[in-house]
């Protein structure tokens, strides 16, 4: 398992810095998103990653979350701007997009006794994702489908809902992203979910139960990192937190020694 920063949370004042300062302290990958680089900043990402010591692990976010809008004019600006991305992640040698389907309630009316919102959500997403897994296999990448937990989203909340549009869709490029976070909210056993959709996850969002970063709450990370190891899963685990204290850089070298020894420890490589 590999752990990687998301870029807004790393000491420094520049990329650059930035970069040093994750190289600096053996971090393995830094995730970047889409409001580090809009859309139209994406050649700025491309010059910022070309030389950098540290590779990119994934890109989190959209420049827009309308992949479920009945608008079709809004939801092919979310798709244009996926594919976009999935592109920069390709480039880039990332992972992938990290991409929450929609955020909030239905915006799609209820259609029943013929197919309620949700059912057509579903079977919207699943048509969506067999155009957008193909783009990512072009670019040699994947479409990371991320749950949230019940006060951001109503649709894909658990492992098993994501997993859901990944079996009906039946494509290779559209897997998950594990947030222990939201699964925190979520799920009645977090090693369980993770087990049960391990051949599915490609990439993991590290924070505590306080949004903050890893060590600062309750989360069992031993067990998530021992499930995660039972699956076989050696892909990057990003912090997606906050930063607690007045001295962010030493709460952030803390949390990453605290993160190394429950990987030790789930790993059977601690004393």
């Amino acid at each position: 398992m590999k752990i990687a920063l998301q870029l807004s949370i790393i000491p420094g004042n520049t990329v650059e810095d930035k970069q040093k300062w994750a190289l600096d302290h053996g971090v393995d990958g830094i995730e970047i998103s889409a409001w580090d680089y809009p859309p139209e900043d994406l050649g700025r990402a491309r010059k910022d990653w070309e030389n950098s010591p540290i590779p990119v692990s994934s890109i989190c976010g959209n420049a827009t979350f309308d992949l479920l809008d009945p608008d079709p004019k809004k939801r092919q600006a979310c798709i244009d701007y996926i594919k976009d991305y999935l592109k920069l992640a390709g480039d880039l040698g990332a992972v992938g997009q990290i991409v929450p389907p929609i955020f909030g309630p239905p915006r799609i009316n209820d259609l029943s006794p013929w197919m309620d919102a949700v059912s057509l959500e579903k079977e919207l997403l699943v048509h969506l994702c067999g155009e957008l897994g193909d783009v990512a296999e072009k670019t040699n990448t994947y479409f990371l489908l991320e749950p949230l937990n019940r006060y951001e989203q109503h649709l894909l909340r658990t492992q098993a809902d994501a997993v859901e549009i990944i079996e009906r869709c039946g494509h290779p490029r559209i897997r998950l992203i594990s947030d222990l976070f939201h699964m925190h909210i979520e799920e009645t056993d977090t090693p369980a979910a993770l087990r049960a959709a391990g051949k599915y996850i490609k990439h993991v969002h590290l924070a505590d139960n306080t949004r903050l970063e890893p060590g600062t709450g309750d989360i069992d990370f031993v067990a998530a990192f021992r499930a995660l190891a039972d699956v076989g899963f050696s892909g990057y685990m990003a912090f997606e937190c906050g930063v607690s204290g007045e001295d962010k850089a030493s709460s952030l070298a803390k949390s990453l020694t605290f993160v190394r020894s429950a990987i030790a420890e789930a790993q059977g490589k601690c004393c």
